[in-house]
């Protein structure tokens, strides 16, 4: 993995950022979304950029709420509702996206239960909630839509999500050295 490293290396030079934190719950997964969206907006992405952007963070999200804090509001498949303020968990969800010339990385993290087996959680239709009609694709979807996918977690302390997308637009943030 080449372009998309750890956003802590790559802070010397940044060029545009931002981050957000927010509770685990099923409400802000759209919030998210809608959040990266805007941030690379002023590129003029194309809609498919946006889209792929927009489902991978979905994912990502998705999988922090319902795996890393197993909060299950808003998912259960059984057309059961509850509050969006009831929580499971009391865990929250770290938004992280660096835009460094025409390369937005992403890093989606939380302090949930980890991943026992991260090759085994990617494999397309693996998923560890089948009573939530989980199709088991998130990881999948986000290497699809993304240019590259990174995962660390580490059971008991929490997962982190790196990907990074090749903008076409994104000539305007150039290095100044």
């Amino acid at each position: 993995m080449t372009e998309c490293r750890n956003l802590e290396e790559r802070r010397s030079k940044m060029k545009n950022e931002m981050e957000i934190l927010f509770d685990a719950v099923s409400c802000n997964e759209s919030f998210a979304r809608v959040a990266v969206a805007a941030f690379v907006t002023h590129l003029n992405p194309t809609l498919e950029e946006l889209a792929d952007i927009k489902t991978a963070v979905s994912e990502a999200v998705t999988n922090a709420i319902i795996h890393g804090y197993e909060n299950y509001h808003g998912y259960s498949g059984r057309g059961e509702s509850q509050p969006a303020w009831c929580e499971v968990h009391p865990g929250k969800v770290r938004l992280h996206c660096l835009l460094k010339e025409d390369m937005l990385h992403i890093e989606i993290s939380d302090k949930g239960k980890g991943i026992d087996n991260i090759n085994l959680a990617m494999e397309p239709l693996y998923t560890t909630k089948p009573e939530l009609n989980r199709s088991g694709m998130g990881f999948a979807f986000m290497e699809a839509f993304m240019d590259e996918l990174a995962v660390e977690s580490t059971p008991g302390v929490g997962t982190t999500v790196r990907m990074c997308k090749k903008m076409n637009a994104g000539a305007w943030i150039k290095d100044e050295d």
